[in-house]
């Protein structure tokens, strides 16, 4: 891949309108950064469907800080099963909840927010991008996977790809592009046997050159 196809690629992607899930569509919808958080770490290490149903029960408990630190740890749990990790997730949120409520706002930087017990920069990114509209990159696998296949960076985990491209993929594209390369790689790019007859930028991929 050459790195000045980028915007091409970016915007046949685009045009493409691939099928987000519903979960990177019911995340997307938000413009909470609070609620951006909690949903994703509900999604680690889960799929989407799962972790779909599993926010809507969640929400149907609350949708501020204020409602989840108050929130008792079981009921929460009973309502985000079977997301993986559910029992620690439901702690993680109260605790986080109870934190937020006390700072008196959600953290708008990764620094502060990768302070939090079990947020990580992926969450983090996510947060400052879709809640905050910031430029922030969510690297998350489907992100590091697509990228490295493509041959646009050459990394070794997501950590690494996120560094990466804040050196190289303009920075306009930094907010979408998680959502533009997650529902990619959910319909086309897939970890095993992707479905490269149909994908819209082949013709820019290493792994067809």
């Amino acid at each position: 891949m050459n790195d000045k196809d980028i915007d091409i690629i970016v915007q046949k992607l685009k045009d493409a309108k691939q099928q987000k899930s519903d979960f990177v569509g019911l995340m997307d919808s938000f413009n909470d950064p609070y609620l951006v958080l909690i949903s994703c770490i509900l999604s680690l290490r889960t799929n989407d469907k799962t972790t779909y149903p599993a926010t809507l029960r969640m929400l149907k408990l609350g949708n501020s800080a204020r409602d989840f630190a108050e929130c008792d740890v079981k009921k929460l749990e009973k309502a985000i099963y079977p997301v993986g990790f559910y029992a620690n997730k439901a702690k993680q949120v109260v605790q986080l909840s109870k934190e937020i409520v006390e700072m008196g706002r959600v953290p708008d930087t990764i620094e502060e927010l990768v302070k939090f017990n079990g947020v990580g920069r992926k969450t983090a990114n996510l947060v400052v991008a879709r809640g905050f509209n910031k430029p922030a990159i969510c690297v998350d696998v489907h992100v590091h996977r697509i990228f490295n296949r493509m041959g646009y960076v050459k990394t070794k985990n997501p950590e690494e790809t996120e560094f990466a491209l804040r050196e190289k993929l303009p920075q306009k594209y930094w907010i979408d592009i998680n959502t533009l390369i997650v529902t990619h790689g959910q319909n086309v790019c897939k970890p095993q046997k992707p479905l490269c007859e149909r994908c819209p930028v082949k013709e820019y991929c290493d792994k067809l050159i």
